[in-house]
């Protein structure tokens, strides 16, 4: 079997797999009882409310009441000290 035809789909995984870690999604998420602002790249939707993990405590987070923001990567940076 021609090497080629070995490699074409490792490099076509690996090439998929790059261009979704580059688009990652960043989320402000503000508890709208507390006023209190947490940053996240992934929010879970489920019901009675949401959860994520918070980029600055890296904790679980579960809210009933809040509000949902798509940011910058750099803004998620400056809020969360991860470039």
């Amino acid at each position: 079997m021609n090497i080629r035809f070995r490699f074409t789909p490792i490099v076509f995984a690996l090439t998929t797999l790059g261009l979704t870690a580059c688009g990652s999604t960043y989320y402000l998420v503000r508890d709208v009882d507390s006023g209190r602002e947490y940053y996240t790249t992934k929010v879970d939707r489920s019901s009675p409310g949401i959860t994520f993990k918070d980029g600055k405590g890296h904790s679980m987070v579960t809210l009933q009441n809040s509000e949902v923001i798509e940011i910058t990567k750099d803004q998620y940076g400056a809020r969360t000290g991860i470039p």
